[in-house]
């Protein structure tokens, strides 16, 4: 097994912005280790990428089957040098006192709990790893979100998970910064994905309302998100840990009503 072409894992990749970003490595001379609760998906797509590329089964919840997948990936692929956790769920969008608890445990459990325990297994293998260079060892982006920074009424385990992702991230990027081991985040606005779509269809969010709301005027797509995870897993930002990059259209800079905004022309 050739170790001349990095190796990335992808939680979540067999959709969205988790496949966005496969394809993005993958194009720029990444191989790519795919994992998804879809399993038989992750492999499909990781065939279509090539045969450098690989799928795998993986519930990030469950800490056997991650501590598991994770060693079948680093046997398989001898290394591993990056690692995007991207593995989400939607949440349950209604008052807080008509919540359930066990739909609230389960979006903590995918995007928090999925992220402490894919890090914690793959920095285990980075850590063993020589130095490049410029003293990294490998590099780690989580995927926060513009709910990680703002409430949205409704959504309370959404935003306690990701509010969470952000302060983990901080977190693992001090402790592991030494260690070569850079650690960061992106957080999206509303992104034109599957999961965004099935919440614009059962009536909890606004397609309209959210493209007023953001100043550049329209929810991002997929690749968008992908090329900046991209950027950060690359050699360009061997000097930048612990940073959370908002790719949001400008939806956080913004401090007033969306009535400030110009008209949409579109």
């Amino acid at each position: 097994m050739t170790t001349t072409h990095k190796l990335a894992v992808i939680t979540g990749a067999a959709d969205g912005i988790g496949w966005a970003t496969a394809q993005a490595l993958a194009e720029s001379g990444w191989h790519v280790a795919l994992l998804d609760l879809n399993g038989a998906l992750a492999q499909e797509r990781a065939r279509a990428l090539g045969a450098q590329h690989s799928g795998w089964a993986c519930d990030v919840t469950d800490a056997h089957a991650v501590k598991q997948c994770v060693a079948d990936v680093h046997r398989h692929h001898g290394h591993i040098d990056a690692l995007v956790n991207n593995a989400g769920i939607g949440d349950q969008t209604a008052p807080t006192l008509q919540q359930d608890i066990n739909a609230f445990d389960r979006v903590l459990s995918v995007h928090l709990r999925g992220t402490f325990l894919m890090s914690q297994q793959v920095i285990t293998c980075m850590a063993a790893q020589p130095r490049d260079g410029k003293g990294v060892r490998g590099a780690i982006v989580n995927i926060g979100s513009i709910a990680s920074v703002g409430g949205i009424p409704g959504r309370n385990a959404y935003c306690a998970a990701k509010a969470g992702v952000l302060g983990m991230t901080r977190a693992l990027a001090s402790e592991w910064a030494r260690q070569g081991i850079r650690v960061n985040a992106v957080a999206p606005g509303y992104v034109k994905t599957a999961l965004v779509a099935k919440l614009a269809e059962q009536g909890a969010i606004d397609g309209a309302a959210i493209n007023r709301r953001t100043p550049m005027g329209r929810m991002a797509e997929p690749e968008e998100i992908a090329q900046s995870i991209a950027f950060l897993l690359s050699s360009h930002a061997s000097y930048i840990t612990g940073a959370v990059l908002p790719v949001d259209g400008g939806w956080t800079a913004l401090g007033a009503p969306d009535s400030v905004l110009e008209p949409l022309t579109v």
